[in-house]
């Protein structure tokens, strides 16, 4: 061989491995995708006894049964059909289930913009998935509105419907459109994805018993192939009518007594439960990057069927082993790893052997022994959901390093060969501690149809502390609470008091982080401060009985955003260590602060740094020189604006008075910092080279009066006009004092204000001409915010880029008053003041009408500083400020803690109907099989019938809708719009179902109200009738509001026949 040709094989030969090496990366990540575990970080459940995560492991940490006589009420359908007896036709012989506390009939219909109309014809099954869904992304930590677009999955296990069989017994002829959506499987899953606005892939999973289990499979799959990003997979299951019970009973499929007695010699048959359970899933890797709380680990899982076996509904031991056998391979372990499993274990003596049998087969090579545990033994066989809680209850068990006691074991089942391996049915709760070694647990669930699915969870990998020391801590904290409606907030004031009472060792700032960051904020607001658990579980009980506390603020979200206006503070508000407590414990503020001092040093010009000043320096007379003072006050306020600026908080005005124009004028960005400070800095040192024997009085007197007083005086200027009876006047000392006594003498107030020199007035004009040389080096721009001007009192977009504009801006009027008028025109409802102390915010609410706007000083000398800001962060909230809690919280070290959920204000929705005896077995289906009331079924029985004659009352409704043209005319003009008003909310009431009408917001969109594309062409037709004119069918997507449409009626459609008052 050449040595080219060897030189080229060489080449080739390292671009080949190159490859190889390429390759077999690739190969190697597409192996731990396919394998990547799977985070659980939200769990939500309902079930017997137990309405959420928490209460549940109470039931299963104390060995409760839930299993009770059906609540009153709920589920009366029972009562006609029971008696003890087995065997008897058309009779129940036990009542006996884990029911749930809430009745089926209720539901927070309008928190997720259904209306009473639709709610009723809603399957109680949809709507308890709804609530637990919302509670399981909370438990999260996620906020719904944040997800909103993303491609987040929905998988929901549902195999029966107990509801519709209600439903097929009403009147054909008040069949409402929604009893099909309300119905069928899909919506369960798909109104999911609707809601919450998820783009993912959306399942309704129907494998009988296995359901649930089997929708977790598919999310987990669905994650690992990258068709989501985010899962929400779980399973449901209500009765509400006697039917299934009626099968089941004659089967006998059920315990007579009511008790799971899974793996006993005295197995007899199941006991039903009912529930809801969903987990919030996400990639590991995914999980960790995002700094979700992980719970647990979905390792590996699989699904499969019996196939060809002795019969439909008889299980396959062998099948069963085959999927346990692949769950644990996809998990990449060994049958020996695993601690614990959570079997189907249903109860029944034929079920059970075949189950455990396969377990012996699948683990039967270890040394430990396996614990077997079942959770029906407590919450009863929860069929469509029944493998989503025995895997909140691994998750629960490796969270409490506990496996809970198995009930109503008493003897063991003698067709299951015990002595083939070591197995521990788990009497008494046996400890599971976390070690160096992982735990592993699988979860089984098998559908009477031969549908088996196994999962491998293991606990959740530690966190690792972090080792740097937390330099940022704050020491007080601000809660937020917030819900759709006023009743909601009281409840959920009462929740978090009852919370904090049973958790006192919450750490309060995690609890606050929680709430901040973690929840949605709705319109109703409550905020409260507080610097412990504690105390703040005393504030909320305080609240809770009409207390009035100034750490307690609620409100209401406007329907708009306030408008926001920052007002820097003058000269006179400085004290010492003014910020100290936000610059040890706020890096925004200090960084800003130290920014300030940066560029003040590099200006020179001064001996003692800011900082200096402002904190290391026990004397104030250093503070009180002007030339000291100007450039702390603006680095202050400017550090203020900034801190505030990073938590969303943006103005849109600014105004200051007098030094303050600086900071304001700077925070519109009509100069640079760098240039805000050389020109406060060079004002400063100019003024102070100037004659001290200047003096500023504030005077109870109009501008008016005080011209008057001093109008042959050349010595003597007004300085400031702060409000209609509020005046400063500025100049000699001597000649001040003879003008202030001449006033005193006429009855009018005055006070001499603490400064060095007299400001604003003509004393000023000797550092004139070095200041415009100093302005004329500065670089201007048009304000980005609206900017009002202390020379003209009013808004100004040119000319304060004229350097001119600054140098007149030392000797001219502060006209504040003025300011405060033109904030007022421009609708500025919220007033933040950026300074030491709450000066300008007295004076400007005596210009502005009493009782207008909220007023927010952001520090104050006798308060610590956090203290004054979290009051006025808390009243920006409570009035619907949008908060950017994240940037809030970021600089500080907190964790997610578990609060309590939304608090539904749940109302009835049912379609009644008469009870009847049930149809009979030959009428449905034969022995032995499941019930199954289709939608088909349902439409082919009301197709039979014929419509009933529309009702008398019906015309003589249409008769007076068709009146309103008629009334609109007879009625004043001034009254039209708001006859029309009414009419249109008549109108919505009656397609939305409600029970009586009621008044709608008129801004309120009518599709946030619960109408769809079905109602809305139903309004549009009666709306149409009543006026006697066309309108389109896509009427209310152009006028989405009340308002809207009540504007387009009146000026457009009517306004040829009826004039309206505008």
């Amino acid at each position: 061989m050449s040595d080219n040709n060897e030189q080229r094989y060489v080449q080739l030969m390292k671009v080949a491995s190159q490859k190889i090496a390429s390759l077999q990366a690739e190969i190697e990540q597409l192996k731990q995708k396919e394998h990547e575990p799977i985070a659980i970080i939200g769990m939500g459940c309902r079930l017997g006894h137990a309405d959420n995560p928490e209460q549940y492991w109470d039931i299963l940490s104390n060995g409760v049964d839930a299993i009770r006589e059906a609540p009153e009420g709920h589920h009366s359908y029972l009562d006609p059909y029971y008696d003890p007896e087995p065997g008897l036709p058309g009779k129940v012989y036990i009542r006996r289930a884990a029911f749930l506390n809430q009745s089926p009939a209720d539901f927070d219909a309008s928190f997720f913009g259904i209306s009473p109309r639709e709610a009723a014809s809603l399957d109680p099954q949809h709507r308890l998935v709804m609530e637990v869904a919302w509670e399981a992304l909370e438990g999260a930590g996620l906020v719904p509105e944040n997800l909103a677009g993303s491609q987040t999955g929905v998988f929901i296990g549902i195999c029966a419907n107990d509801y519709v069989w209600q439903l097929v017994k009403q009147d054909p002829t008040e069949t409402d459109v929604y009893i099909g959506s309300g119905n069928a499987y899909s919506p369960v899953a798909g109104r999911l994805s609707y809601f919450f606005d998820f783009t993912g892939p959306c399942l309704a999973v129907d494998t009988g018993c296995a359901s649930s289990l089997a929708a977790i499979h598919l999310a987990v799959t669905n994650l690992r192939r990258g068709d989501c990003n985010l899962a929400l997979a779980g399973g449901v299951q209500r009765y509400v009518s006697p039917e299934y019970w009626l099968n089941l009973c004659k089967s006998r499929m059920l315990s007579p007594d009511g008790r799971c007695k899974t793996f006993a010699a005295g197995a007899d048959g199941y006991a039903r439960g009912e529930g809801c359970g969903i987990v919030v899933l996400k990639r590991l890797s995914d999980a960790q990057a995002d700094g979700d709380n992980i719970l647990a680990l979905i390792r590996g899982s699989a699904h499969g069927q019996d196939g060809r076996t002795s019969g439909l509904t008889v299980p396959s031991g062998s099948s069963q082993q085959g999927v346990i056998r692949r769950a644990l391979a996809n998990a990449g372990i060994k049958p020996k790893e695993v601690n614990y499993i959570e079997a189907h274990g249903t109860g029944t003596s034929l079920g059970d052997p075949i189950e455990a049998n396969a377990l012996i087969n699948v683990f039967r090579q270890r040394e430990e022994p396996l614990i077997l545990g079942s959770a029906k033994t407590n919450i009863g066989h929860l069929e469509g959901a029944a493998g989503v809680a025995g895997l909140i209850k691994i998750v629960l068990s490796l969270q409490n390093e506990l496996i809970p006691p198995h009930l109503h074991f008493k003897e063991p089942s003698p067709y299951i060969a015990w002595d083939r391996m070591p197995i521990k049915v788990p009497t008494e709760a046996i400890p599971w501690p976390a070690t160096d070694k992982t735990r592993f647990a699988g979860v089984s669930s098998f559908g009477f149809t031969g549908i088996n699915v196994h999962v491998v969870l293991s606990e959740a990998p530690a966190v690792t502390p972090k080792t740097e020391p937390e330099t940022w801590k704050r020491p007080l904290h601000l809660l937020t609470l917030s819900a759709k409606t006023k009743p909601a907030l009281e409840q959920m004031v009462h929740n978090y008091s009852q919370h904090l009472a049973t958790h006192p060792n919450l750490e309060w700032a995690d609890v606050c982080y929680t709430t901040n960051t973690r929840r949605t904020h709705f319109q109703e607001r409550l905020a409260i401060l507080a610097d412990s658990v504690s105390v703040a579980q005393e504030k909320l009980l305080a609240y809770q009985a009409g207390a009035e506390d100034n750490h307690v603020f609620s409100g209401s979200k406007s329907e708009s955003q306030p408008q926001i206006a920052f007002v820097f503070t003058g000269q006179g508000s400085q004290y010492l260590g003014m910020g100290r407590e936000l610059y040890a414990t706020q890096p925004t503020f200090r960084q800003a602060l130290d920014r300030c001092q940066e560029i003040l040093h590099e200006i020179g010009n001064q001996e003692h740094s800011l900082l200096s000043v402002l904190y290391q320096n026990d004397d104030i007379s250093l503070l009180e020189q002007t030339a000291y003072t100007q450039p702390t006050l603006f680095a202050l306020e400017y550090a203020l604006a900034q801190m505030w600026k990073s938590w969303g908080i943006e103005p849109t005005a600014v105004m200051g008075h007098s030094v303050g124009e600086y900071v304001a004028a700077t925070v519109a960005g009509i100069f640079s910092l760098e240039d805000g400070l050389k020109l406060i800095a060079a004002r400063g040192r100019l003024m102070q080279k100037l004659s001290g024997n200047g003096e500023m009085v504030s005077l109870l007197a109009s501008a008016a009066q005080v011209a008057e007083a001093i109008k042959d005086n050349d010595l003597v200027s007004i300085a400031a006009i702060n409000g209609p009876e509020s005046t400063v006047i500025s100049g000699e000392r001597e000649a001040v004092r003879t003008v202030v006594a001449e006033l005193e003498q006429k009855g009018i107030k005055t006070k001499r204000l603490k400064v060095s020199h007299a400001f604003h007035s003509a004393l000023m004009q000797p550092m004139v001409a070095e200041f415009r040389q100093v302005v004329k080096q500065v670089t201007f721009h048009q304000p980005k915010l609206n900017f009002i001007s202390n020379v003209t009192g009013a808004q100004e977009r040119v000319l304060p880029t004229n350097p001119e504009y600054w140098v007149e801006h030392v000797l001219k009027p502060v006209r504040f008053a003025s300011g405060m008028e033109a904030l007022h025109r421009q609708g500025v409802e919220i007033f933040v003041e950026m300074g030491p102390a709450p000066i300008l915010l007295g004076m400007g609410r005596q210009c502005l009408p009493s009782d207008y706007g909220t007023w927010l000083p952001t520090l104050h000398p006798e308060q610590s500083d956090w203290q004054g800001l979290l009051q006025a962060l808390g009243q920006l909230y409570v009035r619907g400020v949008a908060v950017d809690w994240a940037a809030f919280h970021r600089d500080y070290a907190h964790r997610q803690v578990d609060v309590p959920t939304y608090p539904w204000q749940r109302e009835r929705y049912w379609i009644e109907v008469a009870q009847t005896q049930p149809l009979r077995e030959s009428e449905t289906q034969a022995e032995n099989r499941d019930f199954v009331a289709t939608f088909e079924e349902l439409q082919a029985k009301h197709a039979s019938y014929k419509p009933l004659p529309q009702q008398p009352e019906k015309k003589d409704k249409e008769k007076t809708s068709l009146n309103l043209v008629e009334q609109l005319k007879a009625s004043e003009k001034e009254q039209r719009k708001e006859l029309l008003i009414t009419h249109i909310q008549s109108l919505l009431s009656g397609v939305l179902g409600d029970k009586q009408e009621r008044t709608f917001s008129l801004s309120q969109g009518f599709f946030d109200l619960g109408m769809d594309s079905m109602t809305s062409i139903e309004l549009r037709n009666r709306l149409q009738n009543s006026i006697g004119v066309s309108l389109s069918s896509t009427l209310f997507y152009k006028y989405p509001t009340v308002e809207a449409l009540v504007g387009y009626l009146s000026q457009d459609v009517l306004a040829t026949v009826v004039s309206f008052d505008d």
